[in-house]
């Protein structure tokens, strides 16, 4: 964590994010001026193992105090996309959304935001971080370092790739023990690595379970992003992986039913 987080924390919630990756919301105190919400990993029905409507998401953030939400389907970004346009046309919105990619390389998942065209997936790690760069986009790591989870990126890539990473996920509310959370933590301060907090949602009522809390600002651009996460907290609370699948199968059940 840079120097700039520590700043926002006292000694017991630095104590915390070290251990989970991010700070209790019911714990969380950040003194003077107004603060957001900022989620950097979320999915829709874009996804292959999402049945989130997009049209859902807009009302779900706002329900939750989400002022910026990037979308990060699996190897698509049509419904960021989709989902940009419909808020953008609404001329009452408060909502920003960052057009991402959770993009499959040979070696793993990398995320990248800010995208204007998907990036394919299966080439190497390094393919993958320079068409990000490319596209004038932010390369994300996503939960890297649980070994539960098989699609994180293997740590032999990890090492090839931090001098070009511009963000490192220390919460996903969906990793499979905390203490994984914490790894990433550990990693991002020997690396020097900004941290994000994300949802990693793949259900409507996901949405707002984690998030960096920032000093309140317009997000129109990468550098913007960059600078208000300097200033952020990570915030978040994580669910058992187990509770998450009961939860998620059961949703997906009802919308069936429903339909």
């Amino acid at each position: 964590m840079q120097n700039e987080q520590i700043e926002q924390i006292d000694s017991f919630q630095e104590k915390e994010l070290r251990e989970h990756g991010a700070i209790e919301d019911d714990h969380l105190q950040m003194p003077g001026e107004a603060k957001m919400k900022i989620d950097l990993h979320c999915h829709s029905d874009a996804s292959w193992d999402c049945w989130t409507p997009l049209d859902l998401i807009p009302d779900r953030c706002r329900e939750m105090g989400i002022v910026v939400q990037a979308i990060t389907d699996h190897n698509e970004i049509w419904g960021a996309k989709a989902l940009e346009a419909l808020v953008n046309s609404d001329p009452r919105t408060d909502l920003t959304i960052i057009v991402g990619e959770e993009i499959s390389t040979a070696e793993g998942e990398i995320i990248g935001l800010f995208l204007d065209e998907k990036i394919e997936e299966g080439l190497s790690p390094e393919e993958t971080v320079r068409r990000i760069e490319a596209q004038g986009g932010l390369v994300l790591l996503p939960r890297g370092f649980d070994p539960l989870k098989r699609y994180r990126l293997w740590p032999e890539a990890r090492h090839r790739v931090v001098e070009d990473l511009d963000i490192v996920e220390t919460f996903n509310a969906r990793i499979s023990r905390p203490r994984w959370n914490e790894a990433a933590v550990e990693w991002s301060l020997r690396n020097n690595l900004p941290m994000s907090a994300g949802t990693d949602a793949h259900r409507l009522e996901d949405i707002g379970s984690a998030w960096v809390e920032v000093p309140y600002g317009q997000i129109d651009r990468p550098l913007d992003l960059l600078d208000a996460i300097k200033d952020g907290v990570p915030v978040g609370d994580w669910t058992h992986p187990v509770w998450a699948f009961i939860q998620k199968m059961w949703g997906q059940v009802r919308q069936l039913l429903e339909a």
